[in-house]
């Protein structure tokens, strides 16, 4: 968003002016927060000092998002900013995913969030479970750990459970939302963890205000307002116990006066209740190997399965992963988050195991195997790779070890 523009039309004003009359007529700014986010509790608590920093009088409500099992989209969240809340609290934006499509404008960030790796000094894991990476079924943590080689994972249906994985001993460690692991020491505060950075582009993300259209007037108000609690000391006092250690910033992105404003975002907690609510609990508790020893080549796939691959990926993914591929309540699957041009950390194949395993997240595996492909081939395409007339076939894209770079197919 440009603000440095001089001249504001005269329509804008008046829009704006009647936005303002609109909110200040407001009984009070209904906040939202997400049920069950373990990062609640804070999110209502910087929510109550922000608003009354502004001047602004809220009320918290505990329902209306993400209630239903089989997903959040940006266009259910508008519908809840219409309907049954003002702005929603706790929303965690990261550069991973660009809503670029979405009506929602984001407050400066108010607590980094992002996804770390934890062990417990006290737990002693025997046997497989020495070599157990623990990590929450279809969120980012599972996209994490996938990129290390030959580990073997532990997925779990709720971060709680993740973190419980590695306290009771049944995984070495594990790849977690780090307002979990927070949670769960309050509720077990004899526990103890050692933290660390998970090094992954899709570690990073921030806690936000998120708004509807009928209170975005109310941004800069609360940008002011968190701005003046940080300068006086307020907003570290009450987000001290959820703040990241410094050790566990990963250090290419350890600027911590970084603001987000309306750049890429997208929703750990939407994601998480998209994702998790609804998966099947038999194929979500269980074991899968991850293998880094496949075979090395160029991806081969043809125009006409890249085509109808585009057509199975509107149906079973463009929900959650965005229309343009750009992310939505999961990350982009476009970009140099998720095809770098060089130095890739996923490889071809690890991606198609993944998606072909543990998607579409309703129902994951649902698909046939050469449907898969063809999804797999238009995910090429759609990064640089050139079609190139031999049709790729599941077991073909499975055993490409070749690293996912943008463009590397031309």
């Amino acid at each position: 968003m440009n603000h440095s523009l001089n001249r504001i039309p005269a329509a804008s004003v008046l829009a704006t002016c009647l936005a303002l009359t609109s909110i200040h007529s407001m009984a009070a700014v209904k906040v939202c927060t997400f049920p069950g986010s373990p990062s609640a509790a804070l999110d209502e608590a910087v929510a109550r000092d922000a608003f009354a920093q502004a001047g602004i009088a809220a009320t918290i409500v505990r329902h209306g998002i993400g209630e239903g099992d089989d997903g959040v989209s940006l266009g259910e969240l508008d519908k809840t900013l219409a309907r049954d809340c003002d702005v929603i609290a706790g929303f965690p934006r990261s550069n991973v995913a660009d809503a670029s499509s979405s009506k929602l404008q984001f407050s400066h960030g108010y607590l980094r969030a992002g996804y770390v790796s934890i062990e417990a000094p006290d737990a002693n894991p025997q046997g497989a479970a020495k070599n157990t990476v623990a990590a929450t079924y279809a969120s980012p943590a599972q996209l994490i750990a996938v990129q290390q080689p030959s580990v073997t994972l532990d997925l779990e249906n709720t971060s709680a459970l993740t973190v419980e994985a590695v306290a009771k001993g049944q995984a070495q460690r594990a790849i977690v939302w780090y307002p979990a692991v927070v949670a769960y020491r309050l509720a077990h505060p004899q526990q103890r963890f050692t933290v660390a950075s998970a090094r992954s582009p899709y570690a990073d993300w921030q806690l936000v205000f998120a708004f509807g259209p009928r209170t975005v007037a109310l941004r800069e108000r609360i940008d002011a307002a968190l701005d003046k609690m940080s300068g006086s000391g307020r907003l570290a006092g009450l987000t001290h116990d959820w703040a990241m250690p410094a050790h566990a910033l990963d250090a290419t992105a350890r600027d911590d006066t970084a603001r987000f404003r309306d750049g890429p975002s997208a929703s750990h907690a939407a994601a998480q209740r998209a994702l998790l609510a609804s998966a099947n609990a038999d194929s979500a508790g269980g074991f899968v190997k991850i293998a880094a020893d496949a075979a090395g080549g160029t991806p081969s796939f043809d125009q006409a399965q890249a085509t109808h691959g585009k057509t199975l990926y509107s149906a079973a993914c463009a929900k959650c992963h965005g229309a343009q591929l750009q992310g939505v309540t999961a990350p982009a699957l476009q970009g140099p988050a998720f095809a770098p041009a060089s130095n890739a950390h996923l490889t071809i194949g690890g991606v198609f195991t993944y998606m072909s395993t543990n998607m579409p997240a309703d129902k994951p595996g649902k698909m046939k195997d050469q449907d898969y492909a063809d999804i797999m081939a238009f995910l090429l395409y759609s990064n640089g790779y050139r079609a190139s007339g031999a049709k790729m076939t599941a077991d073909n894209a499975r055993a490409l070890a070749t690293p996912l770079n943008a463009g590397a197919g031309k």
